[in-house]
């Protein structure tokens, strides 16, 4: 009898207490990299409660593999991943159940690094030049696409797999270009060590304008209101960060020692204007139109619904 009123008296406590009824709904998150500047509006919403504010607990989880991410979600191991969006292509026609549910960084970071100073003026210098590349596919189809504007073929270039070394690669003068050097970081790090770099931007050299980051879930396990509500966390962030931006840095470099450099600071300044006003827009033709690239590429060997590809989750 003592035993049954003793575990009536824990359920009726358990029911009662407020943790357990307004514990907020847990979203796991894998980063694409280890925390930088480009994850600044997830940081600053974790930092400032606006995933509180939305009942979101958010377990933002850094990858041992980077390719690894949008996989796990795929297989229903985390809620959400950070990707690109050239990846997103290339792994939906591979059968992967993934979709692009909201934006973090708006527009191509990637570009065509050379040395300021050196002998590469314009693309069109390029000709029988090295360049070097860190992930084959996707890079070499944008390298592709810029020489074409200067009558090269990818034949007429010798191309160097210098894994992740592209702005040392480059600084020693292993290769005479890079291509896959992000312009808010390679581009510092090289004016920070005195070897200033010149970029071309890819989107004004032939590629389509296309999404850097973002978010991507797995259509049939995910859970919408979930994500339409990380989304507006992460659009409040933004706001903040744009409308304060030496606060919100000061606020995301205090998060770790690793953050506070002088080649982190610039990045963040060089960042923000490239961050997503709108997370959860959807702009069905850019992703229409990369898909175009692709598949006149030789990357994809089929189309798709572009609604299989990306979804504004907001609306119903």
């Amino acid at each position: 009898m003592k035993k049954i009123i003793f575990t009536s008296y824990i359920l009726l406590l358990l029911v009662m207490s407020p943790i357990n009824a307004s514990a907020d709904d847990k979203v796991s998150l894998l980063l694409d990299w280890f925390i930088n500047p480009d994850h600044g509006p997830i940081i600053i919403a974790e930092e400032k409660g606006y995933f509180s504010e939305y009942d979101l607990d958010v377990e933002i989880v850094a990858p041992a593999d980077p390719s690894m991410p949008p996989k796990l979600v795929a297989a229903g191991k985390a809620d959400l991943a950070i990707s690109y969006q050239p990846q997103l292509h290339l792994q939906v026609s591979e059968g992967l159940p993934l979709l692009r549910v909201g934006t973090l960084v708006a527009t191509p970071l990637n570009c065509l690094l050379v040395l300021k100073d050196g002998p590469i003026s314009t693309p069109a210098d390029l000709k029988n030049k090295k360049i070097g590349f860190s992930v084959a596919g996707v890079e070499e189809a944008l390298l592709s696409a810029v020489l074409e504007k200067y009558d090269i073929s990818i034949d007429e270039i010798e191309l160097i797999n210098v894994n992740f070394s592209l702005s040392p690669a480059l600084m020693s003068k292993q290769v005479d270009a890079v291509i896959g050097a992000f312009r808010n970081f390679e581009l510092n790090q090289m004016d920070i060590e005195n070897v200033p770099g010149h970029c071309f931007y890819i989107e004004e050299e032939g590629v389509p304008a296309y999404d850097e980051l973002i978010y991507v879930a797995n259509p049939k396990k995910m859970d919408q209101s979930e994500i339409a509500r990380f989304l507006k966390a992460t659009e409040l962030a933004t706001q903040f960060i744009i409308n304060n931006p030496e606060e919100s840095w000061e606020i995301f470099s205090s998060t770790s020692k690793e953050l506070q450099n002088e080649l982190n600071r610039r990045a963040w300044f060089d960042t923000i204007p490239r961050f997503a006003l709108r997370p959860a827009a959807n702009d069905e033709a850019r992703y229409k139109d990369f898909q175009d690239f692709l598949y006149s590429s030789g990357l994809i060997e089929k189309k798709v619904s572009i609604k299989e590809l990306t979804r504004d989750i907001t609306r119903k």
